[in-house]
Parts: structure tokens; sequence; C-alpha cells
């Protein structure tokens, strides 16, 4: 009998759990899903009812947006910067977390806690002084912007890095060093693939907040001709700004041209996800 409550308390339990799991997922997706219905509607549908399904899936109205702010070229920009400030979050912040975390002395324990405090540094608080240095070097550009992508990255790549790296057995290194590798072998060809799950959660986590961003991306290459990258697009084009604003049935549609690349790059990417945030945070 005390088995049987105890196996419907437990029951209970769970139903109240995946019902308000349930609620969340609700309350998150409910924005993709505004987004997605409303992309295939005319201005009067999208006032008359803005959460019914589209009467039709009219394409046109995509090919109408993706036009307006030249997707395939802004497309390609955004592409080429968010894939190059990866790359360099990546190999820099891995390499680095790897050679903290096997020489433990106090100032490789320095330096992770000054990368580790760089996350609490607000952008806002240093915008204008990194850009004016930047200027100076001759870098207010596309590939100034890719190397300060790269350095905001760091701090939160090298704290993953830096948990996950401290559960690798020395062993295999040490083996590997017998064998004749050197050093960069050793990492590249022994240490790096063991980092999969991490690495994955860093492309995720970096490629989101890059390919998504605005502000950077306004403030050093503004409105250059030709070389703007979608969120760019989408303002200058005035989809999302101007005295009167847009109609409804472009501002959609752009905005779900623009974000759905990288929603697919996650949802490709997402089984690796949570293994490697708890694979970088739990065992720091």
């Amino acid at each position: 009998m005390e088995d049987k409550k105890y196996h419907h308390r437990v029951t209970a339990g769970d139903a109240v759990r995946y019902l308000i799991l349930t609620l969340f997922a609700v309350y998150t997706l409910m924005p993709l899903y505004f987004l997605l219905v409303n992309a295939f509607k005319s201005q009067s549908e999208i006032v008359r009812n803005p959460l019914a399904l589209p009467q039709s899936w009219d394409f046109s109205y995509l090919q109408n947006a993706a036009d307006k702010i030249h997707f395939l070229k802004s497309l390609g920009l955004t592409f080429v910067i968010t894939a190059a400030s990866i790359a360099l979050i990546v190999v820099v912040s891995s390499l680095a977390a790897w050679m903290m975390v096997r020489n433990k002395t106090k100032i490789s324990g320095l330096i992770f806690f000054l990368f580790v405090s760089a996350m609490l540094i607000p952008f806002q608080s240093i915008m204008y002084p990194l850009l004016s240095f930047m200027d100076t070097l001759g870098l207010k550009n596309t590939p100034g912007l890719i190397v300060m992508y790269g350095g905001f990255g760091l701090s939160m790549s090298v704290f993953l890095y830096h948990g996950f790296i401290k559960s690798v057995p020395q062993g295999i290194e040490e083996a590997a060093v017998i064998d004749g590798a050197n050093i960069l072998q050793v990492f590249f060809l022994v240490v790096f693939p063991l980092l999969k799950s991490t690495t994955v959660t860093v492309i995720i986590l970096n490629g989101m907040w890059i390919w998504n961003d605005y502000l950077l991306p306004f403030l050093v290459i503004g409105n250059a001709e030709g070389i703007k990258t979608l969120t760019l697009e989408l303002y200058f084009a005035k989809i999302l700004s101007g005295q009167y604003g847009s109609p409804w049935e472009l501002i959609f549609p752009a905005v779900l041209v623009s974000v759905l690349p990288i929603i697919l790059v996650f949802l490709s990417l997402q089984k690796y996800f949570i293994k490697g945030i708890s694979d970088g945070a739990v065992k720091t």
C-alpha cells in the first residue's frame, strides 16, 4: 500500500514538472511561432488576426524581404565575420585554457581569474576607448571587427574549456610526447578532439550573439557601401526604422530570413549543447 502511494506521489510530481516545462516551452517558442506565421501574411491579415495561421503560405513575402535586405550578399558577409570570429575564439581560448590547466602556478591562476573577471565588464563601458584604439591601429573595419569579436568571446570560452580540460588525463599527453609529438601536435591531435562537446557549446554561444549583434558592426563598419551584415541591412533598409515604419508584411519575413540560418545551426548542434555546458562549468 505504501509503495502504491509513493508511486502515485512520484507520478504526480512528474506530471507537475512536465506541465511546468511545457508552459516554459510554449512561452519560449511563442515569439518564434508569432514570427513564423506572420511572415507569410499580408498587412491586413496580420492586423486582423496576428496569432492565426496564414490563409495561404505565400512565399512572395519572403522573396520581397530577401531582395530588400540584399540577403545573399549580407548573409555571406555575416557568415564570414561569424565563422572567422568563432575560429579565432576556439583556437585561442582552447590553447590558453590548456596551458593554464597544465601549468598550475600562481600566475596561471591569476590569468584565469582575469579571464573570468572580464565577463563582468559591460561592453558599453569600454566601447568608445576600444573604437578609438582600433581606429588608431587602422582596424576600424571588417578584419578589426573580427578581432574585437574574438577578444570579447575569450573570457567565457576560456572558462568553459578550462573546466573540461581539467578532466582530461594528462597521461595521454605524456604518451604522445614519448611517441615524438611536439606541443602543437599533442594539443591538436590528442587533446582538442576530446573537447568536441565544449567546442560545440562555444560555437553556439558565441555564434548566436555575433550573428545577431547590431551595435558593434554599426559602430565599426556603419553604412559603408556593400559591407553590411544582416542586422545592419535591417536597419539601413529602414525595415525596422524610419519616420513611419515599414509594413508588417515586410518586417516579419525580413526578420525571419535573418535569424533562420543561426536557428538551423543551433538545432543541428543542440545535442552537444547541454553536455558541453555541464562539462565545462560543473568541473571548474
